[in-house]
């Protein structure tokens, strides 16, 4: 899923402060402690924790829709992706007793929080993405020379 101007706005300012801990303070700190962060940063910055996030954020989604949605993601890494941020707090799982079984998912409030943290990132990417590119030249050039 690419990412445009268009699908991702920019994140809000209480959000980023709010998101400021002392984790930032703390970046040195080595051993388990830190684990913990670490282990939520890597599924809130997965490869499809990151999609799922941003898509959840128009609006909630039964399963296949935010496959369809996300596209090229097997049915078996969402159901992991899902399950992991559900574990996390940052998804609502919600199973209606109905034939046939409905599920949707949402974004709690944490999770809503997240994803426009990611969004914010994933909008940086898409403004910035020449100048990586230039840089990515730059330096395959600097490489090929020597």
């Amino acid at each position: 899923m690419a990412v445009s101007t268009s699908t991702v706005a920019s994140t809000s300012t209480s959000a980023t402060a709010n998101a400021t801990t002392d984790v930032t303070t703390d970046k040195y700190v080595v051993g388990e402690e830190m684990c913990p962060y670490r282990l939520v940063l890597e599924h809130v910055t997965s490869r499809w924790g990151v999609l799922v996030l941003i898509e959840l954020l128009e609006r909630p989604y039964r399963f296949s829709e935010l496959r369809r949605a996300i596209g090229r993601v097997s049915e078996k890494m969402l159901t992991q992706t899902l399950q992991t941020l559900e574990r996390d707090g940052l998804v609502h799982r919600d199973a209606k007793p109905v034939i046939p079984p409905r599920v949707d998912y949402s974004l709690t409030d944490l999770g809503r929080e997240a994803a426009q943290q990611v969004r914010g990132l994933a909008l940086w990417t898409s403004e910035r993405m020449g100048e990586v590119q230039k840089a990515r030249e730059a330096y395959d050039a600097r490489r090929s020379a020597s």
